[in-house]
């Protein structure tokens, strides 16, 4: 089971999906492009561990992690 975690002012909100489920699929990549287009930073965790920003949907991510722009005073 995959995880999409989005940071925000409140904390954080766990969203885990099944990439084997069309509509789960669906709503994760839904999920990734309204949170993208509003802003956030997606990052994904490689399997070495290393962490990379998501530009696109990776259905095979097992965890993505959304953090929201920063704004500088």
């Amino acid at each position: 089971m995959a995880t999409q975690i989005v940071m925000d002012r409140y904390g954080d909100t766990r969203h885990n999906f099944d990439a084997n489920d069309v509509k789960s699929l669906q709503r994760a990549e839904a999920r990734f492009k309204k949170l993208t287009g509003l802003g956030f930073t997606a990052a994904v965790r490689g399997a070495s561990g290393d962490v990379e920003i998501a530009r696109r949907f990776d259905p095979g991510a097992e965890e993505t992690l959304f953090f929201p722009r920063l704004v500088g005073g």
